[in-house]
This record gives C-alpha cells, sequence and structure tokens, in this order.
C-alpha cells in the first residue's frame, strides 16, 4: 500500500509581488512569509528537489522555493491515502492564509 506526504516549502517573500499569487491571498499583510503546500507519495525532501529541478514542479516553488518547513507539516506524515493527504494539504493551506501569510496550493 502507497503512503502519502504533505509539505511545505518557503517561497521568497518577492513572489507576493507576482499578481496571480496575490489574488489568491487578498488577506496577506505585506512583507508576511509565503509558502507552497504540496502532497505527494514522495517524501518531502525529494518532492522539494523535484520542485527545483522542474521535474513536474509548480512554477512558484521552481523559482522561488528557498526550503522545507517540516515544523508545518512533519507531525501529519506519512498519511494512509491520497484523498487524506489531499484534505490535509487544503487544512494547511488555509490555516496558514488565515494567519494572513501568502499561500500557494492545488
Amino acid at each position: 500500500m502507497r503512503t502519502y506526504y504533505v509539505y511545505v516549502i518557503q517561497l521568497e517573500k518577492k513572489v507576493a509581488n507576482l499578481k496571480k499569487f496575490r489574488l489568491k491571498n487578498p488577506k496577506y499583510l505585506q512583507n508576511s512569509q509565503c509558502f507552497y503546500v504540496g502532497q505527494s507519495f514522495r517524501i518531502p525532501a525529494i518532492r522539494f528537489e523535484q520542485h527545483k529541478e522542474g521535474y513536474k514542479s509548480n512554477k512558484y516553488a521552481k523559482l522561488y522555493g528557498l526550503f522545507l518547513r517540516p515544523d508545518l507539516y512533519e507531525k501529519y506524515n506519512p498519511i494512509p491515502s491520497r484523498q487524506d493527504a489531499i484534505e490535509i494539504e487544503k487544512m494547511i493551506a488555509f490555516n496558514l492564509r488565515a494567519q494572513c501569510y501568502g499561500v500557494w496550493f492545488n
């Protein structure tokens, strides 16, 4: 049986200057942290490297990704099903947005 993982990548704050990113984050407080939240069957370290190398990557994670933030996701991993991983991904993203951070997720 396959297991899944959620992960959070810290992004450069300048990503918040992009119109598409800002439209998804109307409550973003200027100079707050920015994140990409994802889920995968790969462990977070491998998935982060894939983003940076351009393999099935999100453009924000590829261009602006700095490092993983395990303090924001480790307690949820591993996850037994993809559907659960998708729900946890959303939960983390919405919780970060509620704190006025800039967040991108699929």
